[in-house]
């Protein structure tokens, strides 16, 4: 079978994260297919080649339902990264977490560091930063906790970056690569897939649905679970995804 070489890390270390990362995610019994590791080191990913196929609405189905399977495989802890390696975010080492509850563990680890370092930049004026503030002060307390999908237990298994690029279409089926493998909430995967407009999202729900039904009021919920990624890419590139991060968490103020 062919492969391909990846290179392109902020670290040598975050290619073996993200070896790791898929082989995790491909341990999942009969979830989401992932690109099959060939060779993993310092700075090198080696990875099966993917050829493309149409994205047609069954294979997004499947892959839905695929994806809740991925999801209920379960992880140790919020935050946990599979593996010896060190996580990697928005090109530097992923915040590790203690954290008990999801709530603490997004506004510690996912919302704040990233907040931190757009302010850094100044991609937000005081009035954002309050208004992000704000949020994170009711994730900490537990008042924007809310229940994983039916077959998920405390703590799901995240691809942790699954917006559209990552999602490949061949012949065969959805294949998912460049993860940033985590355990956190099953919302956070869906919402990256709207985000970026996954082709056949409804279809993908839909399977994911039928597997493990999402907890009552999920839709409420996604600019929620979209506050971290729309942080890392102001962090990454500036530009509207400040506003856009501050509207999303205007709604939960």
């Amino acid at each position: 079978m062919e492969s391909w070489t990846k290179t392109d890390f902020p670290h040598p270390d975050a290619a073996l994260a993200e070896a790791e990362g898929l082989r995790w995610l491909a341990a999942a019994d009969g979830g989401a297919r992932v690109a099959q590791v060939r060779h993993a080191g310092p700075g090198v990913l080696e990875l099966e080649r993917v050829r493309d196929g149409s994205r047609s609405a069954e294979h997004a189905r499947t892959f839905g339902a695929a994806l809740a399977r991925t999801h209920a495989a379960g992880a140790p802890s919020f935050g946990f990264v599979p593996g010896q390696a060190t996580g990697f975010m928005a090109g530097a080492p992923m915040p590790g977490s203690d954290a008990a509850t999801w709530g603490e563990f997004y506004a510690s680890a996912r919302v704040m560091p990233f907040l931190r370092r757009a302010e850094a930049s100044g991609a937000f004026g005081a009035r954002d930063v309050e208004v992000i503030c704000a949020v994170v002060e009711r994730l900490a307390a537990g008042e924007l906790d809310h229940p994983q999908p039916a077959l998920v237990g405390e703590v799901a298994r995240l691809h942790g970056d699954l917006w559209s690029g990552n999602v490949l279409w061949s012949p065969t089926g959805v294949v998912l690569i460049d993860a940033t493998a985590h355990g956190g909430h099953a919302e956070t995967d869906l919402a990256m897939l709207d985000l970026f407009g996954a082709p056949h999202l409804a279809e993908i729900l839909a399977g994911y649905q039928e597997v493990s039904p999402l907890a009552d009021g999920w839709q409420d919920r996604v600019a929620l679970h979209q506050l971290n990624p729309l942080l890392v890419h102001t962090v990454l590139f500036g530009g509207g995804y400040a506003q856009a991060a501050v509207a999303a968490a205007s709604r939960y103020r």
